[in-house]
């Protein structure tokens, strides 16, 4: 069985239809979306595999056992991880992909509450590895459509921080990621800066200590004075302060645009004010 032709006579089935291909072949459909998830081909990966896990995700045709599975497999050594490091191949596909998926099973179970508690905190504490570690900072990739690592990366680690059993302990680790992410020898241009103020706002809903943001914003620009005296004004700090200081300015307007944190408002305006001027 053809696994684009299944998807796509899979979108046009009515839902009872659907519900009893999960039934006879929901497990063989999953596994083989998964072997699939990180193809170079951006039609199976993007319009159909990715579209197809929303649908059966947001239309409750999982049973417990299956979204348990999915979420163990796909936040894997195999999967998420497959391959951290590496730029300019395929497997950022599958890295990315993965975390897109991982983030809409984290949505889905914030209101079903049923994956194994152990695994989730497993998850938890180790979820700022990925936008730590990923090097492969393309966005669209010429002939196969979006990788957006950095893009999904935030968006699991914002997802992450909306779940009610996450635990803001863990909170510094995704914090430190995000601190580095401007730090990859890139200038992001596919509005990466949009959806990675999204783990800021995700903390602040949470109640996070805005003395704590605060603190952080400290520390992203500290990275500018401690770049300067170990490596001077090379390439790596004129990305490095460009990338930051567009996060930063994102990030200052979302606040501001929303009434929140006016502190961390203050703070983030008075460190970009005296940075763009020593840049001038």
């Amino acid at each position: 069985m053809d696994i684009k032709n299944t998807l796509q006579s899979f979108s046009t089935m009515t839902h009872s239809a659907q519900q009893e291909f999960m039934l006879q072949k929901g497990d063989w459909l999953l596994q083989e979306m998964l072997t699939h998830i990180g193809s170079p081909d951006a039609e199976l990966r993007d319009k159909l595999i990715y579209r197809t896990f929303m649908h059966i995700l947001s239309d409750n045709l999982l049973r417990t056992e299956q979204l348990q599975y999915l979420f163990d497999t796909v936040t894997g050594d195999d999967f998420l991880y497959l391959k951290l490091g590496e730029e300019l191949t395929d497997s950022v596909f599958t890295r990315s992909f993965s975390a897109l998926l991982a983030a809409g099973i984290l949505a889905k179970d914030a209101d079903l509450l049923v994956l194994n508690d152990d695994r989730l905190q497993a998850f938890f504490q180790k979820i700022g590895r990925y936008l730590l570690l990923e090097k492969d900072t393309r966005g669209h990739v010429h002939d196969k459509g979006w990788a957006h690592s950095i893009a999904h990366g935030a968006d699991l680690a914002a997802m992450t921080i909306k779940h009610p059993k996450f635990n803001l302990q863990y909170a510094p680790h995704i914090l430190h990621a995000l601190k580095l992410v401007t730090w990859k020898d890139t200038v992001f241009i596919d509005d990466e800066e949009e959806r990675l103020i999204n783990i800021i706002e995700a903390l602040l809903a949470r109640n996070y200590s805005e003395e704590a943001l605060i603190e952080f914003v400290d520390q992203v620009f500290d990275k500018f004075e401690m770049h300067l005296v170990t490596q001077g004004y090379n390439e790596a700090f004129f990305s490095g302060r460009t990338c930051t200081l567009n996060l930063m300015k994102t990030l200052y307007f979302a606040l501001k645009m929303n009434n929140l944190a006016p502190k961390l408002q203050n703070t983030i305006y008075g460190q970009v004010a005296k940075w763009l001027k020593l840049g001038a």
